[in-house]
C-alpha cells in the first residue's frame, strides 16, 4: 500500500491541469516541447511515489505504519519509512537496536511504540536512548522500553540509562583490530629477528668456514713446497 503525499497531490494537481488543456496523445503530435513537460511531470509524480513507498514487510493504512509482531530484527528491518508517517509500531518483536539515524527522517511522526522487544543495553543502544530523550512520553512510550541484557541493566528503562553504564559495556571493533595489528606487529618484529639472527650465524659460519679452507690450502702449499725442496738434494745426490 502507498501514501498519497503532498508531493504526489501537487505533481497529480499538474498533471490534470495539462492534460485539460492539451490530451497527452494530441500534445506529442503537436508540440515535443509539451510532450517533454509532461513526461517531466509524469517521472516527478513517480519519484515520489517511489519515496513514499510502504516497506513490504509492514502494512500501511493512512498515516499510520505498522511493523509489530513481525519477528524483525536490526538486520531485517526497513531501512527507511515513508516520510508522511505519522505512527510507527515496532512493538513485539525482536528488535535489540536500532539503527542510527532510522527515526530521524521521520519529521511528522507522532507515536512510536517500542515495547516487547529484547533491547540489549550496550553501544548499540545509544542512538535509541538519545532519540527517546528527545521526544516525550506521549511520543515513544519511555516507560515500556526496558532492557533485556545485560544481566545487571536487565528490566531498567533504556531512557534513564546513564551514559556511564551504556559506555562501560562498550567493545569497539577497532580496539580489536589495534590490539590484534599491535599483536602482528610484534611477531612481525620477532620473525625479522629471528631470520636476522640467522643470517648473523650463517655469516659467521660462513667465515669461520672461508679461514678453514685458506689455511687448509696454505697449509698443504706449504707441505707441497717442502716437499719439492726435500725431494730436490735426492736429486741431485743420484746424478
Amino acid at each position: 500500500m502507498l501514501f498519497i503525499s503532498r508531493c504526489q497531490l501537487l505533481v497529480t494537481s499538474a498533471l490534470r491541469k495539462k492534460h485539460k488543456k492539451t490530451p497527452f496523445a494530441s500534445a506529442a503530435l503537436k508540440s515535443p516541447v509539451k510532450m517533454k513537460s509532461q513526461l517531466l511531470v509524469l517521472l516527478l509524480f513517480l519519484s515520489c511515489k517511489g519515496q513514499s513507498s510502504c516497506p513490504g514487510i509492514c502494512s500501511c493504512h493512512g498515516g499510520t505504519v505498522d511493523c509489530s509482531g513481525r519477528s524483525l530484527t536490526a538486520s531485517s528491518l526497513p531501512t527507511a519509512f515513508p516520510a508522511e508517517t505519522a505512527e510507527l509500531r515496532l512493538h513485539d518483536n525482536l528488535l535489540t537496536t536500532l539503527p542510527n539515524a532510522l527515526l530521524d527522517s521521520l519529521p511528522r511522526v507522532r507515536s512510536v511504540t517500542l515495547h516487547g522487544n529484547p533491547w540489549a543495553c550496550d553501544c548499540g543502544v545509544l542512538y535509541l536512548r538519545a532519540w527517546l530523550l528527545r521526544h516525550t512520553v506521549r511520543h515513544a512510550s519511555h516507560l515500556q522500553v526496558n532492557c533485556s541484557s545485560p544481566l545487571d541493566l536487565r528490566g531498567r528503562l533504556v531512557a534513564y540509562l546513564s551514559e556511564e553504564e551504556l559506555l562501560d559495556t562498550c567493545r569497539y571493533w577497532y580496539c580489536d583490530l589495534a590490539l590484534a595489528s599491535q599483536l602482528c606487529l610484534l611477531g612481525f618484529v620477532v620473525l625479522q629477528g629471528a631470520l636476522l639472527l640467522s643470517v648473523v650465524v650463517f655469516l659467521r659460519r660462513f667465515q669461520h668456514m672461508s679461514k678453514e679452507a685458506r689455511r687448509t690450502k696454505e697449509e698443504s702449499f706449504t707441505a707441497g713446497e717442502t716437499s719439492r725442496d726435500e725431494y730436490a738434494p735426492l736429486n741431485d745426490t743420484s746424478i
